[in-house]
């Protein structure tokens, strides 16, 4: 059972930590690094044969499937990157330019039954090589979205709100796992940017550790700040969706 004082708490450490630093580290022990190991390996394998274009849909805007590196394009940020200082300036050209990263989107969760946006509910992408595929990302990608409903939850109770003012909004939502590669074979001069400096369109992304460091964010105060996961933990990030929805 949960103690209600401890539980209040820690809510209110995950609301302070995605306000003021649009993050929070969390451990989950329903979530099993072995899992993130697995999918990795996969992931490397996919990346390093995969040629960009069988399994691309950019007739559904890549929103399934792989998308190849120099497709993506951040948007213009410029006039936000020149007002950080030089400590704290993201290192990311202005005028943006295409990333260089690779990525691949899976659906993730329950799929509703009627939705007025097929393109977010699209059949999956399944590569033809990979046997292993459907159980690997539906595992993996069933314990991130787990350790998020419930951290949703927290952060709710954490910003004075109904426990379920995000969770019932995340129901049938297209959650997606989509993991980034880049090839350091061709991309591993010293002040590669792999991807752009963004912000998150959409709710909370939730990450597994990753096996290289590179990841910045800014904070609320405007310090460049270089983002490090423990081992066995998980890396949330907020993203637009909950900064209309808690003002």
């Amino acid at each position: 059972d949960k103690d209600p004082a401890r539980y209040q708490a820690e809510c209110a450490k995950v609301a302070h930590a995605l306000h003021h630093f649009g993050l929070v580290i969390v451990k989950d022990p329903r979530v099993a690094e072995s899992d993130n190991n697995r999918f990795l390996n996969m992931m490397e394998r996919y990346f390093a044969g995969s040629d960009g274009l069988r399994d691309a849909r950019p007739e559904f805007g890549y929103q399934v499937g792989v998308t190849k590196d120099f497709v993506e394009l951040p948007r213009n940020h410029c006039k936000s990157v020149g007002a950080y200082g030089p400590d704290n300036k993201p290192l990311s050209p202005c005028p943006p330019e295409l990333d260089p990263k690779w990525r691949f989107f899976w659906r993730t969760g329950p799929m509703p039954e009627k939705t007025e946006f097929p393109q977010e509910n699209m059949d999956a992408v399944i590569p033809a090589e990979f046997p292993e595929w459907k159980e690997v990302m539906d595992g993996w990608g069933g314990q991130m979205t787990t350790a998020l409903f419930t951290l949703a939850e927290m952060a709710a109770v954490g910003f004075n709100m109904e426990p379920d003012a995000f969770t019932s909004r995340m129901k049938f939502g297209p959650h997606l796992l989509a993991p980034t590669g880049s090839d350091f074979n061709k991309h591993a001069k010293e002040g590669t940017v792999l991807a752009g400096f963004h912000y998150d369109l959409n709710f909370l992304t939730i990450h597994g550790k990753s096996r290289f460091p590179g990841l910045y964010v800014l904070t609320r105060q405007g310090a460049r700040t270089a983002v490090s996961v423990p081992d066995g933990c998980l890396l949330v990030q907020a993203g637009k969706q909950i900064e209309y929805l808690t003002g």
